[in-house]
């Protein structure tokens, strides 16, 4: 594809490349060279680091956002740097097209064959798609992560060739799960992050009135409550609200939290308040990428529900033009994610479960929708018609309806119900 091509190369010493980017924590300088195919075409910003790894990573998202510029001119920079992808002209069309490319290149092997390829961890295994059964593997990505001068993290993202599932192979034994959480994962869940989830929760439970526009009489589980943060608003609108978690600090912290709702270490069947069931709403807040089981976890989820209820998801959207854009430097291939869903893999997973249909609700980036930063009106424009274009943005907002009593109650108003089969 004719465009804006850029390679990016580790340089010592006193080398002039027409663009020099510096990572003073780590001493290391990368050169970037730019060429034009053809001015009259679309700019797209494609980089290859041969210096792999967190620190190369960060580099390339900067010179990124920095060809960006160069490319598009100033009139994008009011925009969030999540959405700008979105308003761009004709950036949509051209990171679609990247994707296919992508696809089309990888190659696609048995199981076995891909077991040869990687190391397996202490706490890993090896899967198949959960979603389809497939065996056969596309390998796409390795995310790496982690603070300066740490050890760091690293794993690999697979496709499923047959119904496009991604998901992290080697992946975590559901029996270690726990390891992710055990010490040091409640500090990641307060200060700036703790505002930020608040206003998430607000514009997420808005795209779903009236369902949490009044708890009274009404039981709310919080699967995976962390330090209770949503529990606390749960309380204020007036459910009857638990939560449950994996990691005991954030558990210790949302109970010296909360006022009535409480939260429990574990899993829901080892809590009798929890596994009695009976609930009216069931939320995953960006938990799902979490779950090593997924169709074990939903079929718990659909029998704890009451006749009625409903379940909400947010989590990480693996069709959204961002993971097309970043690939391996995609903000949703975080530590402790082991799969990641666009809408057509959570109404796999919902309607094998037993659901019985599924709502979703688009998401056009948080200070915009919480009208804290303002765009012109043409940009509104091509910024909700490509969100709707591209699965409903970078975050994927669910209800699930647990039965035809859950339609006919919740299913109304704007919201576009579609039916689900096993």
């Amino acid at each position: 594809m004719a465009g804006l091509t850029v390679s990016m190369v580790r340089v010592a010493g006193t080398s002039s490349p027409p663009m020099r980017l510096r990572n003073s924590g780590m001493n290391q300088a990368y050169a970037c060279s730019i060429t034009w195919a053809s001015p009259k075409d679309h700019p797209t910003v494609r980089i290859a680091a041969k210096h792999s790894g967190t620190n190369a990573q960060r580099v390339v998202a900067m010179a990124r956002r920095l060809l960006g510029r160069l490319a598009y001119g100033s009139r994008y920079d009011r925009v969030p740097w999540g959405q700008r992808v979105y308003v761009r002209p004709g950036e949509r069309l051209i990171r679609e097209a990247q994707w296919r490319l992508l696809i089309r290149q990888r190659p696609v092997m048995p199981l076995a064959a891909y077991q040869r390829l990687r190391p397996l961890g202490e706490i890993e295994e090896f899967l198949s798609c959960m979603m389809c059964g497939e065996s056969r593997q596309q390998p796409l990505f390795t995310p790496t992560g982690g603070a300066p001068g740490s050890k760091g993290w690293r794993y690999h993202v697979v496709r499923c060739p047959s119904c496009g599932f991604l998901y992290r192979n080697p992946n975590v034994r559901p029996e270690r799960l726990g390891d992710l959480y055990a010490t040091g994962y409640s500090s990641f869940l307060t200060g700036k992050y703790a505002a930020n989830r608040q206003r998430r929760y607000d514009l997420t439970m808005k795209s779903f009135a009236p369902v949490f526009d009044e708890g009274k009489e009404r039981r709310l589980l919080d699967f995976g409550s962390g330090v209770g943060l949503f529990l606390e608003l749960a309380e204020q609108r007036g459910f009857d609200a638990y939560g449950v978690d994996l990691s005991p600090e954030s558990v210790e912290q949302a109970n010296q939290r909360l006022s009535k709702a409480r939260t429990y270490f574990g899993a829901p069947g080892d809590v009798p308040e929890i596994a009695a069931g009976g609930f009216d709403v069931i939320t995953l807040w960006s938990v799902l990428a979490h779950l090593p089981r997924p169709l074990e976890d939903f079929r718990l989820f659909r029998r704890l529900l009451a006749p009625g209820g409903v379940l909400l998801i947010l989590t990480v959207n693996a069709r959204s033009l961002l993971l097309k854009a970043y690939g391996a430097g995609w903000s949703g291939f975080t530590k402790n994610h082991l799969m990641f869903y666009s809408s057509e893999t959570v109404r796999t997973l919902l309607g094998r479960s037993g659901f019985a249909g599924v709502a979703f609700a688009p998401h056009y980036g948080d200070t915009i929708e919480a009208g804290t930063t303002k765009l012109p009106a043409d940009l509104v424009t091509r910024l909700r018609r490509n969100v709707e274009l591209s699965d409903g943005g970078n975050m994927m907002r669910v209800l699930a309806f647990a039965d035809e009593e859950a339609i006919g109650r919740w299913g109304g108003g704007p919201l576009t119900v579609h039916r689900l089969h096993a």
